[in-house]
């Protein structure tokens, strides 16, 4: 799930379940909730970034777990935010922290014709193969995007996409295979600094619908409401209901252009996630220094951090850092195999030229 797409998938038009419903089904749904976080072998499978790991249920636990789940959380009132406990209260301490200074933080007023300049340095763990016998090892990447969001959000869209680098082998054989990849893309665009122009109304890229930003700014603002929110929105995705909700906490935060009040909401929630510690008290990405929130899923050999400067509650990033060592993971344990930094700023021009498809063309 990338950002686009997050932002399509959030609902805010719930049905309330009956109370019958919720008082029968509330034993039920917590000992479902255990049994589902116990650790699980790792599937054999090559995890590629960006795309969200789903670890999906057996068919039978699925069935029971969508009449249970639902009837709770189909209501926004009532659901599973904070009946089983919350993060460790260090890291609890500094969401709400953070929380506080997002909402005392005035959010930027764009001018007619300004534009919300949002940049985003991303690294990807991927694979490239040998020169010799083609198997696939892996490497980083990095990349810079910067996104530019009209003041009258029905304006184009511009989306300066830059080329994936290299950026961090394993070992000769990693570092021979990534640069030779990296040469065969340099020979294809010609410049190391080539940058994709996407330009589309509404942010409607690639011919896609755009993020639907109404729909973001009307996700509730209480803490146990948006929580809730979210367990629904990602019913049966992802390792459990709490991976999955904070992993959407995530990439909400990551996308850039959050309102103040929701940043606010969206650290508050997840305080009451379960499992959720600090990480790393002095964490550092792309230059600046915070503190780590994060969250090792029980049986998975990758840990999601959240970085967060403490003087002003700003995001400073995210990242996946491989824990442990599986067997299958192409990084050895401690590598931070993806991280994604993000700033915002004003600007009183965008980059002109593009179209809806970028390098593409426009079809037909």
């Amino acid at each position: 799930m990338d950002e686009l797409t997050l932002l399509r998938s959030a609902r805010t038009d719930p049905t309330g379940p009956s109370r019958k419903a919720l008082d029968s089904g509330r034993a039920a749904l917590l000992a479902h909730i255990d049994e589902s976080r116990r650790p699980a072998p790792s599937p054999a499978v090559i995890r590629r970034r960006p795309v969200l790991r789903r670890i999906g249920y057996s068919a039978a636990c699925t069935a029971v777990a969508a009449t249970l789940v639902t009837g709770l959380i189909m209501s926004d009132l009532v659901g599973l935010a904070g009946w089983r406990g919350g993060a460790d209260p260090a890291a609890a301490a500094v969401l709400r922290e953070a929380s506080a200074l997002a909402i005392a933080t005035s959010d930027p007023v764009l001018a007619p014709g300004q534009y919300l300049r949002v940049e985003t340095t991303a690294v990807y763990g991927g694979t490239v193969a040998t020169g010799t016998d083609n198997r696939q090892i892996g490497a980083l990447t990095i990349s810079e995007d910067q996104l530019y969001i009209p003041a009258d959000l029905n304006d184009d869209w511009v989306w300066m996409r830059g080329m994936s680098k290299p950026y961090q082998s394993f070992g000769p054989e990693s570092e021979a295979a990534m640069q030779a990849d990296w040469a065969q893309r340099l020979a294809k665009r010609g410049d190391p600094d080539y940058q994709e122009n996407v330009r589309a109304p509404g942010g409607a890229f690639y011919g896609g619908s755009g993020p639907d930003l109404a729909m973001r700014d009307a996700l509730p603002r209480d803490p146990y409401q948006l929580l809730n929110n979210i367990y629904r929105t990602n019913l049966g995705q992802g390792p459990s209901p709490d991976g999955a909700a904070f992993e959407w906490i995530r990439l909400m935060l990551r996308s850039g252009g959050v309102p103040a009040d929701l940043r606010g909401a969206l650290y508050e929630a997840a305080a009451m996630i379960p499992g959720v510690t600090v990480t790393e008290g002095a964490a550092t990405l792309n230059g600046r220094t915070g503190i780590a929130i994060g969250r090792n899923e029980p049986g998975s050999a990758w840990r999601e951090d959240l970085i967060i400067d403490p003087e002003n509650g700003e995001l400073i990033g995210e990242r996946d850092v491989v824990v442990e060592y599986d067997g299958v993971s192409l990084f050895p344990a401690g590598t931070t195999e993806g991280w994604t930094s993000v700033t915002t700023t004003v600007v009183d021009d965008a980059p002109t030229g593009g179209n809806p498809y970028g390098h593409m063309g426009m079809p037909g």
